[in-house]
C-alpha cells in the first residue's frame, strides 16, 4: 500500500461519529458559525472548534467556498468534451495539464481510461462562447486529434457532498 494510500485510510478510520457528523454538516453550508455547527452534534463550541481546526490541519477539509448561481450569471451552457491527444506523450499530457489549468471555462478536467485522455466540464455562456473556446483555445495547441462534445440539455443531479454514510454510517 503507497503512503497515500496509508495516510488516506488513516484518516478515513480516525473519523469518529461526531467528526462525520460535523463533515456532513459543512458540506450542506459552510457559512455555519461554530455556535450553529457545536449545537447540532451536541458539543459546546469550544470543543467543536478544536475538531474542526482539526480536520482542517488534516486536510480532510480543504477549504469553504460559495457556490453560484450559474443560471443566474448567464454561464448556463454546459458541455462534456471528451478529448483524444494526438500522441499522449508525457510531453503532452504536462502540456495539456497546465493549458486546461489556465482556462477558466474548464471547471473539470480528469484523465480517464479507454480510447480517449481527457473529459472536461467546460461551462460558458452560449454555444458561440463554446466555439471560440474550441477553436482560440482547445485546438490551437496542436496536440489534440479529437474532441467529441456532449451538451448538457438538463441537469438531473449536481452536488458537492461526499457520501461520508459509505465510510461512517452514523452519518446521515
Amino acid at each position: 500500500m503507497r503512503n497515500n494510500e496509508k495516510r488516506r485510510n488513516a484518516l478515513a478510520d480516525e473519523l469518529d461519529p461526531i467528526d462525520a457528523r460535523i463533515l456532513d454538516i459543512l458540506q450542506q453550508d459552510a457559512g455555519l458559525s461554530v455556535a450553529d455547527v457545536a449545537e447540532r452534534v451536541g458539543l459546546s463550541a469550544s470543543p467543536c472548534w478544536r475538531r474542526i481546526k482539526r480536520l482542517e490541519d488534516s486536510g480532510l477539509i480543504r477549504k469553504r467556498v460559495t457556490l453560484l448561481d450559474a443560471g443566474l450569471l448567464g454561464l448556463d451552457f454546459e458541455v462534456y468534451a471528451i478529448v483524444k491527444l494526438s500522441l499522449p506523450s508525457r510531453e503532452n499530457l504536462d502540456l495539456f495539464e497546465a493549458a486546461v489549468a489556465h482556462w477558466p471555462e474548464v471547471v473539470q478536467c480528469a484523465t480517464i481510461t479507454g480510447r480517449e485522455d481527457y473529459v472536461l466540464r467546460i461551462i460558458t455562456s452560449d454555444m458561440h462562447a463554446f466555439d471560440k473556446f474550441l477553436r482560440d483555445k482547445l485546438l490551437t495547441l496542436g496536440i489534440v486529434s479529437d474532441c467529441e462534445s456532449h451538451i448538457v440539455t438538463r441537469g438531473v443531479k449536481n452536488v458537492t457532498t461526499l457520501p461520508l454514510g459509505i465510510i461512517t454510517p452514523h452519518v446521515n
